[in-house]
């Protein structure tokens, strides 16, 4: 049975490669904002090693392809139990994460705790689910294009289109009412025909 969104509702939809500690940040974000404004979040992966899989460099630092692992499991999770499942599950792979650890959670773990079949972990080193992880990947990408990466966010609410940017990246998560402002402003910019972007200061480390 499918949940039915209540009227006057914003839709937030997140397409995020699992390996990312900012995009991670900005999914507690948009968790934050649903506890004070009128938000419901759909999950949906990306992938950082589909997106510069034709690059010279590898910005990533990941010559065998480790950043694969952790997305085919979100895309067979997803597959096979819906986007809330895959929100439960991203959680779970980073909650035991603190300051200064890589994002490496045990695949098995996270997905006994998001209340889902250790045996989906085995996509991981699977080849399964990679045309799944490349669709909704240019999905997300389709919708912003350019020199973008992780996270995509489109928002559709009432009376108004769908928008989607890269972004916004945080290094902390904004709490409360903080989160609720930043979500406003996010709606305020987007509303503006021809927004394309705007760049902060730079980058702090992710504070977890």
């Amino acid at each position: 049975m499918t949940r039915k969104t209540p009227a006057g509702t914003w839709i937030a939809e997140i397409w995020f490669d699992p390996s990312c500690p900012y995009t991670w940040i900005t999914s507690r974000w948009l968790v934050e904002v649903t506890g004070v404004r009128p938000v419901e979040i759909r999950w949906h992966v990306m992938s950082l090693s589909v997106l510069n899989e034709h690059r010279d460099d590898d910005p990533e630092g990941d010559p065998d392809g480790y950043l694969w692992v952790p997305v085919r499991v979100c895309a067979a999770v997803e597959r096979h139990h819906g986007h809330e499942a895959l929100g439960r599950f991203y959680t779970a792979l980073w909650t035991h994460v603190r300051d200064g650890d890589d994002w490496t959670g045990d695949l098995e773990t996270a997905l006994a705790e998001a209340g889902l079949p250790r045996e989906l972990a085995a996509a991981g080193t699977s080849r399964e689910y990679d045309d799944a992880v490349r669709a909704s990947h240019h999905e997300g990408f389709g919708l912003v294009g350019g020199d973008t990466g992780t996270p995509v966010i489109a928002v559709t609410g009432p009376g108004a289109d769908r928008t989607a940017v890269f972004g916004p990246v945080v290094s902390r998560v904004p709490r409360g009412e903080e989160a609720g402002r930043l979500w406003d402003g996010l709606l305020l910019t987007t509303s503006v025909p021809g927004f394309h972007s705007i760049t902060g200061p730079p980058l702090g480390g992710p504070e977890f």
